[in-house]
């Protein structure tokens, strides 16, 4: 599959740093900008992460107090302990309370910050141009709109938390550190260089080895998307074997970004762990030698050992969460990333609005010159005029052209050059949403999605009532066979319409057609891959549908339009030939070639189904 090797290189380009570097600040400036309608619980957050913590750590001092000035001087004040010990209980009551409420507020709002990116994301992808799509593998967006978004979420839920609390913790200890010993608190200060160096000699080499997970997980589940859309084509040139071999290829690959990842996460993490029992045996060792010299008392070295060992703890906290804090930043960069390509095909600021009542349906296709690449023209200056309901075909051989035109006509993508207009409106002047509403595309393969027939039929818009569907279902010809169905019209469908056949999901798409009743009605191969029969209850929806609108049919069987008003031929991207059926066999031209070609088929095909009814009778 040449899109998955291509995927594979640029896997192969990401993992050796050739990939553009990511604005992280700039993203995560972006991102602060989310938290601005938040900045009162945001505040409150932080006022419970100061109470929660304070109690937290003057439960230590609380003890070094009934150490020094009861027990070490032999008081037997057993009020005063009590106090000490309803003073402790409270302390960790209104640590927990705080801490419960810190963390249900911070979720509220990083939940919110996350689902509102989600869903911005998800509608700057829809707003993205065909083109955008032709470029992009469908498994990265994927990824972008579900791992990016969730590693997000791990921000605000695991990372953000983590620096206020545990960052918070640390300045608050220093501080009662000092409080309690000067001298002893500045040797510890030394252990913050330590730190620094450790963190900045593994900080580049963790943030390139999180990229590369996250680029090969991304590229992986591009794989696994391309193959299972494609499945029958896999299954149809027996290449399952193969796939499977360059499925192993790509696991295996992200396998071992994998291992790596947690190889160095480890090794991260243990090197402060020795750092923290290296620290404890130092003060034990200071501390133990002031005591036993009489110029420390015994309860300070207890609560000095207690906040050491609270010290590493957030510390081993915040470190922990490196991996997410570098997932997380990879994922800002991605999703902005993202943000930042703009639409191809976008409204204008001030578009002009028609009215679906009052479109007559003149079509105008002026000079019109496409290419999806430079350099490589698909369609070269092309003029067309289609008069109000007018039914149009279009043939021609692959590669002429005529799909791109349809793509231009429901502004897939926009003209390089020329113009293309409705009723003597530019379509470029028109918001999106109007023209896809006066043009309907009806093609080759209808797309169904999983729900029920009747939100499938009015594309779950619940303002169309279920009995305007049941009468656009009976227009097309479809009610009968809903009606056999176990639940009618509330039969589920599973995604693509899988147990319907290619015509009866055909028949659905033409009843939509009248649901949505467009001016301009496009057919782009409907019958192509039909049998006749079938390809005959088409024709009779189709009759139906098409009356009283201009519609434009792409044929591959020219049975489809003979019956057409004008015929047009295209080739390399011009109209070869122009008339009715009859007109244009009389040029003995491209489309008599055409049409000779058709009718070879059809014999050959009756041909065989004659053969193959004798070989049953012969049986």
């Amino acid at each position: 599959m040449p899109q998955a090797i291509n995927n594979w290189q640029m896997d192969q380009k990401a993992d050796l740093g050739k990939a553009p570097k990511p604005q992280y600040r700039s993203a995560f400036r972006t991102l602060a900008s989310y938290s601005k309608p938040h900045r009162l619980t945001f505040f409150l957050v932080f006022i419970c992460t100061i109470i929660a913590i304070a109690a937290e750590l003057f439960q230590p001092y609380l003890v070094k107090v009934a150490i020094d000035d009861n027990l070490m001087v032999g008081k037997n004040d057993y009020g005063s302990l009590l106090v000490i010990c309803a003073v402790y209980l409270g302390l960790s009551l209104s640590g927990l309370l705080f801490t419960y409420l810190q963390n249900n507020l911070l979720q509220y709002a990083g939940q919110s910050i996350v689902a509102r990116i989600r869903k911005q994301l998800f509608e700057h992808i829809t707003k993205q141009s065909m083109a955008y799509f032709d470029k992009t593998p469908g498994g990265s967006l994927i990824t972008h709109v579900s791992s990016d978004t969730e590693a997000l979420n791990q921000f605000f839920s695991q990372v953000l938390l983590s620096l206020m609390r545990d960052g918070l913790t640390l300045v608050l200890i220093l501080v009662m550190m000092f409080q309690l010993d000067a001298t002893l608190a500045s040797y510890c200060l030394i252990l913050l260089p330590v730190i620094a160096i450790i963190a900045i000699s593994f900080r580049s080499f963790m943030r390139k080895t999180y990229q590369m997970a996250r680029t090969r997980l991304s590229r992986l589940v591009a794989f696994v998307a391309e193959n299972l859309s494609g499945m029958n084509l896999i299954q149809a040139f027996h290449q399952e074997k193969e796939q499977e071999k360059q499925f192993r290829k790509r696991n295996e690959s992200y396998f071992q970004a994998n291992l790596r990842e947690i190889r160095t996460n480890v090794l991260f993490n243990r090197s402060f762990d020795i750092l923290s029992n290296l620290s404890i045996a130092l003060v034990t060792w200071v501390g133990g030698k002031a005591v036993l010299g009489e110029s420390m008392e015994f309860g300070v070295l207890y609560a000095f050992i207690t906040y050491i060992r609270q010290f590493f703890q957030p510390i081993n906290t915040i470190t922990q969460q490196w991996n997410t804090l570098q997932s997380a930043t990879v994922a800002v960069s991605r999703i902005w990333g993202i943000f930042d390509v703009p639409p191809e095909v976008a409204d204008k600021q001030e578009p002009l609005h028609l009215r679906k009542e009052d479109v007559k349906g003149r079509i105008d296709f002026d000079r019109v010159s496409f290419a999806y690449a430079a350099g490589t023209p698909v369609i070269r200056e092309l003029d067309l005029h289609v008069r109000p309901g007018e039914m149009l075909g279009i043939v021609g051989t692959t590669g002429a052209g005529k799909s791109s035109l349809i793509s231009l006509l429901c502004r897939f993508y926009d003209v390089q050059e020329g113009d293309i207009r409705i009723d003597g409106m530019d379509i470029r002047e028109l918001p999106q949403s109007e023209l896809h509403r006066i043009v309907g595309l009806v093609q080759q393969e209808p797309y169904l999605y999983a729900g029920s027939i009747v939100d499938n039929v009015r594309m779950f818009d619940e303002t169309i009532a279920k009995e305007t569907v049941v009468r656009a279902c009976e227009f097309v010809g479809a009610d009968p066979l809903i009606r056999r169905m176990k639940d009618g019209y509330e039969t589920k469908l599973s995604e693509r319409g899988s147990g319907l056949s290619a015509g009866e999901r055909q028949l659905l798409s033409f009843a939509r057609i009248i649901v949505f009743q467009p001016r301009i009605l496009i057919l782009d191969e409907a019958t192509a891959n039909l049998d006749s029969h079938t390809e005959q209850l088409i024709q009779q929806a189709l009759s139906a549908v098409s009356k009283g609108r201009t519609t434009l049919i792409i044929a591959h069987r020219l049975s489809t339009i003979m019956q057409a008003d004008r015929i047009i031929v295209m080739r390399h991207g011009v109209i070869e030939e122009q008339g009715t059926h009859e007109e244009l066999l009389s040029l003995q031209g491209v489309y008599e070639e055409l049409y000779r070609h058709s009718q070879g088929e059809r014999n050959d095909n009756a041909d065989k189904s004659n053969s193959r009814a004798g070989m049953i009778e012969a049986g």
